[in-house]
C-alpha cells in the first residue's frame, strides 16, 4: 500500500491509498467511494474490499472525501462539493497510474456521488452501486445526483440487499427503468443496508464487481 495527497479544485486535500497487486498486474484500477462522511464514513471503510481487488489482480484506490479521517475541508449534507473530490482522485489516478481504464465504486451515500462523477471522466468507463440510497427519504438529500448516473451511457451494475432500509426491490426496479445503456443489478437475499458496508461482504462486493469489471 502506497499513501498519497491529491488536491481538489477548490484546494481540499484528499488522503488517498493505493493498493497494489502482486505479482501480476491488470491495466485497470478501482477508485472505491466510501459512505456518507457525516454518518462517520471514511475510506477505512472500503480497506477489505480493496484489498480483495488487488488480490484479483487490479489496482485499488481509496480515498477520504473532504472532512473525513485526513482530508481537510468540510463535507456537505448533499454529497454536491464531493463529486468534485471524486473527479479529482479519478484525473490524478488516470493521469499517474495511467490505467487502460477506471471502474467507479460507491459504497452507500458513495454511490450517488459517484454516480455524478461517471461522465466527468473520460477514463471511467462502467459503474458499481453498492446500496444506492434510491429511496423517498434519502432522496431529500441525494435525489439531485439520480439523473447524472441514470442517463449515462455507461455500463452500470447495481448491488443491493433485498433488506435494505433506505431502499425497496422495488423502488430500485422502478427507477432503473429510465437508466440508459447496458444496466445489471445483483440483489443478496435478506441482506440490510448497513450489513452490506459490513466486512462480512467484503468477498461478495469484490466477486460481482470484478465479474462486471471482465465482462466489459
Amino acid at each position: 500500500m502506497e499513501w498519497t495527497t491529491v488536491e481538489a479544485g477548490d484546494g481540499a486535500k484528499l488522503s488517498v491509498r493505493l493498493f497494489k497487486p502482486a505479482p501480476a498486474e491488470e491495466d485497470v484500477a478501482v477508485v472505491l467511494v466510501h459512505p456518507y462522511t457525516i454518518l462517520g464514513g471514511v475510506q477505512g471503510l472500503l480497506r477489505g474490499m480493496a484489498e480483495g481487488v488487488a488480490r484479483r489482480g487490479y489496482r485499488a484506490v481509496t480515498f477520504d472525501m473532504r472532512g473525513a479521517g485526513r482530508s481537510t475541508g468540510r463535507a456537505s449534507l448533499t454529497g454536491s462539493t464531493e463529486v468534485g473530490d471524486v473527479v479529482a482522485v479519478c484525473r490524478w489516478v488516470a493521469e499517474n497510474l495511467k490505467p487502460r481504464a477506471i471502474l467507479l465504486v460507491g459504497s452507500s451515500a458513495g454511490a450517488p456521488i459517484a454516480g455524478s462523477a461517471v461522465d466527468k471522466v473520460d477514463q471511467v468507463v462502467g459503474y458499481v452501486s453498492i446500496g444506492y440510497p434510491f429511496g423517498l427519504m434519502a432522496s431529500i438529500l441525494f435525489g439531485r445526483h439520480h439523473n447524472a448516473v441514470l442517463k449515462s451511457e455507461k455500463p452500470k451494475l447495481f448491488i443491493m440487499g433485498t433488506k435494505d432500509g433506505f431502499t425497496s426491490v422495488k423502488q430500485l426496479q422502478n427507477k432503473l427503468k429510465s437508466a440508459a445503456g447496458q444496466v445489471d443489478t445483483h440483489l443478496i437475499e435478506g441482506a440490510g443496508h448497513f450489513q452490506m458496508e459490513g466486512p462480512s461482504f467484503d468477498a461478495q462486493m469484490c466477486i460481482h464487481g470484478m465479474y462486471f469489471l471482465i465482462l466489459k
